[in-house]
């Protein structure tokens, strides 16, 4: 019986457990990422604009690709948390895209979305066109500046659809001038060296109702050395300052009384080793017609240049006023002597160089008669746009 009564407390112990015994383990459990694509696939008609979106729940975006048409990548960002991406950029009308989203959860599993849509056919496009050529070296007073060839209604989504980065970094503005032309600008002068990058993003942009953008193109200008001149149309005379030094001093002749000169900063925005100019083309009627106006530099779209005169007086430079609104510089028929002060000017300037009149008896030039928005004041360039 004692014998007996031992086996059981044995066991009894044996059964009870001991801080020895081996413990159980739950083995953690993650649910996979739900990711989400907007539109559906297959979805047709999607709007250009604010129909496509990635989202992720349970989880994190790591990656999401969106391909359109020529195997265009849609740029577009992943919010901070992760849990969204939108595009930065209009798609394409009438296209076809897929998109792939990658995510994953706490655990790091992943999960991958596929989705392939069509986007709206435009009912009409509009195109566009700019003043500087990629690759180009410009003067410190070049502004962009894109037209179209339709009215624009949502102008402040087509503005904002033409990107541009500085380096070094410098705000730069948009101003419409009416509904088909946007100009572009920092405050003050472009810095010498400035590299310019402009990203048109219009594709895609509904500028008008039913009427979308086709330019999605990428451009970059190097601003160069800086030449301000300075006309004095009272004293007769143009200073030429570049990185701050007085490279000459030069006599002129600027616009007669009662057509006389603008005054204000111009910019200049074409070179002619010679061309034609017509008085009737600018509202003069047959006043004058010269064939072969020499080193010619357009100032504004209404006719302002600054080119050499053949056809004046030598003591006319320096002395008196005899042009109908241009400035003058003593030349020689045929742009043929590269030491006349016209032929020195027109080698010595670029694109976008600029050139102040002042003391003249006339307004200051419309910001819009040319490439000329410097003369507005910055609190007013692109307010209430």
């Amino acid at each position: 019986m004692g014998a007996l009564l031992g086996v059981l407390l044995l066991t009894v112990t044996a059964c009870s457990g001991s801080d020895g015994a081996e413990e159980e383990t739950e083995e953690e459990t993650h649910a996979a990422v739900a990711l989400t694509i907007a539109p559906e696939d297959g979805a047709e008609g999607v709007p250009t604009t604010g129909g496509l979106a990635v989202s992720a729940e349970g989880g994190t975006l790591t990656e999401v690709t969106v391909v359109g048409p020529e195997d265009q990548e849609v740029a577009g960002e992943i919010t901070e948390e992760g849990d969204a991406w939108a595009p930065t950029e209009a798609l394409a009308n009438d296209a076809e895209y897929t998109v792939t989203a990658v995510g994953e959860n706490a655990a790091g599993e992943s999960e991958t979305a596929i989705a392939g849509f069509t986007t709206v056919a435009a009912e009409a496009t509009f195109s566009s066109s700019w003043n500087i050529p990629d690759g180009s070296e410009v003067g410190v007073g070049m502004e962009l500046s894109v037209t179209f060839d339709t009215p624009i209604a949502n102008t402040a989504e087509v503005r904002d659809a033409i990107r541009i980065t500085t380096d070094p970094p410098v705000e730069v503005r948009g101003h419409w001038f009416g509904e088909q032309r946007v100009d572009f600008r920092p405050e003050e002068y472009w810095a010498p060296g400035t590299e310019v990058e402009v990203s048109f993003r219009i594709r895609g942009v509904e500028g008008a109702d039913g009427v979308f953008g086709t330019l999605r193109e990428d451009i970059s200008f190097t601003v160069g050395r800086s030449q301000v001149t300075t006309v004095d149309a009272a004293a007769h005379t143009m200073e030429v300052v570049r990185d701050g030094e007085n490279l000459r001093t030069v006599p002129i002749t600027a616009g007669a009384p009662g057509t006389e000169t603008w005054n204000g900063k111009m910019v200049i925005t074409e070179k002619f080793r010679e061309t034609r100019m017509d008085g009737a083309t600018v509202g003069f009627g047959g006043e004058y017609d010269i064939p072969d106006v020499p080193h010619a530099m357009r100032l504004s779209t209404s006719g302002t240049f600054v080119h050499g005169n053949y056809w004046a007086s030598s003591g006319t430079f320096g002395s008196a006023n005899v042009s109908h609104g241009c400035v003058g510089l003593a030349d020689v028929q045929g742009a043929g002597d590269p030491n006349t002060d016209a032929a020195w000017f027109y080698e010595n300037s670029m694109i976008g160089d600029v050139v102040e009149v002042i003391n003249s008896e006339d307004d200051v030039i419309a910001p819009d008669n040319g490439i000329n928005g410097w003369n507005m004041d910055w609190a007013d360039w692109g307010a209430g746009q």
